[in-house]
């Protein structure tokens, strides 16, 4: 037993570096892009249309999830049978690929390129890769506030959230996360479409992050500091700010990041050509600046060696208890 959480704690950490310094390569197939289709192909002969659709909803959450867990659990019981460092090198690489903070900062870093360099249609184009509003309406300061607000949310979904899980459960807890995860962003609208269909995948997704959205919070909090952020900013935004949004997660960071940076977040946005009244988070200080995507950047980035730090550390103690 405790040789199996020692490797399988190595190939987190493993996971987290190759992430850091390689990110997503564009050559290699994603595990989300699997996801992604087992999702539609059960979206296209479950979804029928009508209140009915909440029970399919859930069928497909059900066997999503189920199929996203046991298919990486058989492959790293097979590896671990064959030999622990073959389990060892395919847990790293599917830890490496739940873990999404390079390609974060990597895109939303081509953004304050081209903000800096006054190109707002290339800004345009690149902050509508990292977000899912109408970003043909929007001017540099709406640019500009939709990556950042795309970072502090992500800083926990794309990979406190994931970290967390695997943390729990290994790889394959960052495989159901994961599952999870990409049918909220597939299926849960509360548009007519989806408004029955994708209500369990929602609700699943706003479960599976509560306690992540937090504790990312909180490490973005504590690590204001070292970065030269606003930390009593960070937590008096947090505390008044932090449910000022239909989910119950997404406001958690981008509160956080909002007092931190001192700029005012998130307030109206078109999706789909439609008007979508929100309340603004943070308090308008200053103007925002191109600068303050790289600023978000480096608080994700900070936030989650904090917590993948942490994470260790339990994960230690818990392998000294089982020798």
């Amino acid at each position: 037993m405790s040789a199996w959480l020692i490797y399988q704690t190595a190939a987190i950490f493993c996971g987290f570096l190759i992430d850091f310094f390689v990110g997503d390569p564009h050559a290699l197939p994603h595990p989300v892009v699997g996801i992604g289709k087992l999702i539609s192909f059960f979206e296209g002969r479950l979804r029928r249309g009508g209140k009915a659709d909440v029970f399919r909803g859930f069928l497909t959450v059900l066997l999503v999830t189920v199929l996203s867990s046991i298919l990486p659990a058989a492959v790293l019981l097979l590896a671990w049978r064959l030999h622990p460092l073959l389990y060892f090198l395919l847990d790293s690489v599917m830890c490496w690929q739940l873990v999404a903070a390079r390609q974060l900062a990597r895109e939303s870093g081509r953004v304050q390129k081209a903000l800096a360099a006054g190109d707002i249609p290339c800004a345009r184009r690149a902050v509508s890769y990292i977000v899912g509003r109408d970003t043909d309406v929007l001017d540099g300061d709406g640019i500009c506030r939709a990556a950042v607000e795309t970072v502090a949310e992500n800083a926990s979904d794309g990979v406190v959230a994931p970290l967390f899980w695997m943390f729990l459960f290994g790889a394959v807890g960052g495989f159901f996360y994961k599952a999870v995860n990409t049918m909220d962003s597939m299926l849960g609208y509360k548009n007519e479409k989806y408004l029955y269909f994708g209500r369990v995948a929602a609700k699943t997704d706003d479960a599976a992050n509560f306690i992540p959205s937090r504790l990312c919070a909180l490490c973005m909090i504590c690590v204001c500091p070292l970065l030269g952020l606003d930390a009593g900013g960070a937590w008096r935004i947090f505390c008044r700010d932090r449910k000022k949004h239909a989910s119950p997660n997404s406001a958690q960071t981008e509160s956080v990041c909002a007092g931190a940076l001192g700029v005012r977040l998130a307030g109206d946005a078109v999706y789909g050509g439609v008007l979508c009244k929100k309340e603004y988070i943070g308090d308008d200080l200053r103007k925002i600046e191109p600068a303050d995507i790289g600023r978000a950047n480096r608080q994700m980035y900070a936030a989650s060696l904090l917590f993948l730090c942490l994470g260790l550390l339990l994960r230690t103690g818990v392998i000294f208890l089982c020798i």
